[in-house]
């Protein structure tokens, strides 16, 4: 573990203006509610103060600056995870800390808490590299790493927390430390999976893999026939070798123009895939799939990796929304009917995308070095999202609700990133004991609950 930083008190606002590169604000300054608003827009976020960090050096700066003045602290990057928000807290954008160094001998990137994925593959791509990618290019890398990183490549990889060299963070002393697992860090494995309360992550440093394209993309079934492609699905995708990766799901698809026009305004099923192998042999496994009911689109070929966002087809702009997700032991028959009957064709729901992936393969394999990412035991991943706006904007709690208490009896606990709980909900995601070691670490490195916000987003 290395240690940085001379220390710096103060409780005079003026004072944190002045020493930090980057701005200042109150609710009474021009700017920022914009520096506040992420991805999610479901709620207008508030903070007491927001400093708009450059460096390493400004978030230690504004720890400091909360600490002298017995307030908590926050941090927001790209805004996909929980609002921070309330009277009496410090809130901490990183979005500008974009820095991307990236070695192609080594096979490594180090970036800064503000990088996007679509900023990370820019880099990666010329070299034939990439990171382990989630659904969507929008997300931020590090929040992404820290809850876990479920990427479409996973069954072939693991999770992307498992292959973390070094993290940079700020500690509730605002202090700048380095970690890594060659000292056997307890941050290092606390932060890795456990995410919320430890610090606020500045930079990290990955491996990269050598996939310069993979073959992928998805097929849109129309949506009455969603029982049988769910049918089909459930059978199919477990018979797959770890090289493939695929989820299907039931979304309800706005008018938009700029959806494919088979698509726009209807209900469909979606059933995603990816192939690291021979494009040949992943055409030859998916065939099975294609019989399950009317296609409405195709869209699958071999792709950049680069271009991972058209397997998912994720929306690409900030949009109000809500989810909840569990992981499954298994999804037999009755699964598939009991989700159905809460998020079928005839349901009239508010929920824009109900999703199950298949786990499996690398993800359950041992870490390299231990680490808190849980739900490595998960076969399924079940995620519903809904966006709580329009006329049936006031139903998505419940709606949510019923999809969670639909996959009850299969149900094995959540992934941190997929499970939309709140702080109470979420510690129950890690074994007893598992939790006693994250709450000792927590008390150990932060004892006043300086980081500790009542509903915490993802640090970095």
């Amino acid at each position: 573990m290395s240690i940085t930083s001379e220390p710096i008190d103060f409780t005079d606002l003026d004072a944190l203006v002045t020493t930090v590169a980057g701005p200042v604000l109150t609710p009474t300054d021009d700017g920022y509610t914009a520096e506040l608003t992420g991805f999610n827009l479901v709620t207008i976020p508030a903070a007491q103060v927001v400093v708009g960090a450059t460096g390493a050096e400004d978030v230690a700066t504004a720890v400091r600056y909360a600490r002298a003045n017995g307030l908590r602290v926050g941090a927001r990057a790209t805004g996909h995870g929980a609002p921070i928000e309330g009277r009496g807290t410090v809130v901490i954008t990183t979005s500008r800390m974009t820095d991307i160094v990236v070695d192609p001998v080594a096979r490594t990137a180090r970036v800064g808490a503000g990088v996007r994925w679509r900023d990370l593959a820019a880099a990666t791509a010329p070299h034939g590299l990439t990171g382990l990618a989630g659904s969507s290019s929008s997300v931020g890398v590090v929040g992404y790493h820290l809850g876990g990183g479920l990427s479409p490549l996973g069954r072939r990889f693991g999770w992307a927390a498992d292959h973390v060299r070094s993290i940079e963070l700020v500690t509730a002393d605002g202090i700048i430390r380095t970690v890594d697992p060659s000292a056997g860090s307890d941050l290092y494995w606390a932060i890795l999976g456990g995410r919320d309360g430890f610090g606020i992550v500045t930079a990290i440093e990955f491996d990269l893999f050598e996939l310069p394209t993979v073959y992928g993309g998805g097929i849109f079934f129309a949506g009455p026939a969603a029982a049988d492609v769910l049918h089909a699905w459930r059978e199919w995708a477990p018979t797959l070798p770890e090289e493939a990766g695929t989820s299907v799901a039931i979304l309800r698809l706005p008018p938009d123009p700029g959806l494919p026009a088979p698509l726009q305004g209807r209900l469909a099923v979606h059933v995603r895939y990816t192939h690291t192998g021979d494009p040949v042999a992943a055409a030859a496994l998916l065939a099975p799939m294609r019989s399950a009911g009317p296609i409405l689109l195709e869209n699958i070929d071999v792709l950049p990796t680069a271009a991972l966002d058209a397997v998912h087809m994720d929306p690409p702009g900030p949009m109000p929304s809500a989810e909840r997700g569990s992981i499954l032991r298994e999804f037999p028959a009755a699964a598939v009917d009991a989700l159905l009957e809460v998020a079928g064709p005839h349901v009239a729901s508010p929920l824009a995308i109900v999703e199950v992936r298949l786990m499996g393969g690398a993800l359950t394999r041992p870490q390299r070095v231990p680490n808190a990412v849980a739900g490595r035991h998960g076969a399924f991943n079940v995620i519903a999202i809904g966006v709580p706006a329009g006329p049936l904007g006031d139903q998505v709690g419940s709606h949510l609700t019923a999809v969670t208490r639909a996959v009850s009896p299969w149900s094995a606990g959540a992934l941190l990133n997929f499970c939309g709980l709140g702080a109470a909900e979420r510690e129950q995601l890690w074994t007893p004991e598992q939790r006693v070691r994250l709450e000792t670490i927590r008390r150990r490195h932060d004892p006043t609950g300086v980081l500790r916000v009542d509903d915490p987003s993802f640090v970095g």
